[in-house]
């Protein structure tokens, strides 16, 4: 009687940093704007934005599921802004 048990990992739509240049700068970075702008094209458990590449000075404000600790900086670094829903 021996029951599996499975594990609910959560899957992220993974966005780098060098991918958010594509955006306009003063943008709001969320899974919604990402769809739209075709970046992504399934939201998953949400987004997560990780460190990988270099972001051109923008000022984004970016509101997703997670942020990588040196995303974060490097987005604050820009004059941008993160919120993790």
């Amino acid at each position: 009687m021996d029951k599996k048990v499975k594990n609910h990992v959560k899957e992220y739509a993974i966005v780098n940093l060098e991918t958010l240049n594509r955006l306009e700068d003063g943008a709001t970075v969320s899974a919604e704007t990402l769809v739209a702008a075709k970046i992504i094209k399934d939201v998953k458990s949400g987004v997560k934005v990780l460190a990988n590449g270099e972001l051109t000075a923008k000022k984004l404000t970016v509101k997703v599921a997670k942020v990588s600790a040196a995303a974060k900086a490097a987005i604050e670094a820009a004059g941008g802004s993160v919120e993790e829903a």
